[in-house]
């Protein structure tokens, strides 16, 4: 199963976000990305790739074990950006570094378990809202990141993360997204 390690955002910040990407809907040239669902928000902490079955109970120990030793730390949506002209990201403030923290032991976790894990990057905290389209010439995304960097969504408490299984969408159906589903979550520091 396809897996990775993710802060879901409570419904009051989704929903704000919600609100500032319908805003960015409606600028030239949107209909030219895909746009992520709101369903499917979501801060990837660590992405374990097709992990065997087999792996589950120890990635899921380690993970507890990850839970347990990280406090909860505030977080708020905030302002956004671009990856390139790939992909458009609503972005974070509050406790970063915790944030990088929780990343590194959950990317550590995975490895402890036995997943085989792509090279270790420094963690850049966000939340993806569009991506160019693979036809066609790629859209300029310098105006969507323009008007969402005045973006501010309240603060909340991150308590908890989750092991998410992601389900990609089936080849050649228009309009398909990958669905995520919480496989668990674990509370933050217990």
């Amino acid at each position: 199963m396809r897996l990775f390690a993710a802060v879901l955002p409570p419904t009051g910040a989704v929903d704000e976000l919600a609100v500032a990407v319908d805003r960015l809907r409606a600028l030239p040239g949107a209909n030219g990305l895909r746009w992520t669902g709101r369903d499917g928000w979501h801060f990837t902490l660590a992405f374990l790739g097709e992990v065997d079955e087999e792996l589950l109970p120890a990635v899921e120990e380690r993970f507890g074990r990850a839970a347990a030793r990280q406090d909860p730390f505030p977080l708020r949506l905030h302002g956004g950006g671009r990856f390139g002209q790939r992909a458009l990201w609503a972005g974070a403030a509050g406790g970063l570094d915790a944030m990088r923290l929780l990343a590194d032991r959950a990317d550590a976790a995975a490895r402890r378990a036995g997943v085989a894990m792509d090279e270790h990057r420094a963690y850049k905290a966000h939340l993806t809202v569009a991506r160019s389209r693979a036809t066609g010439p790629a859209a300029d995304l310098r105006p969507y990141v323009e008007a969402l960097a005045p973006f501010e969504g309240a603060a909340w408490t991150v308590g908890e993360f989750a092991l998410v299984r992601s389900n990609l969408p089936v080849h050649g159906v228009p309009g398909a997204r990958p669905r995520y589903e919480p496989v668990r979550v674990w509370r933050l520091g217990h």
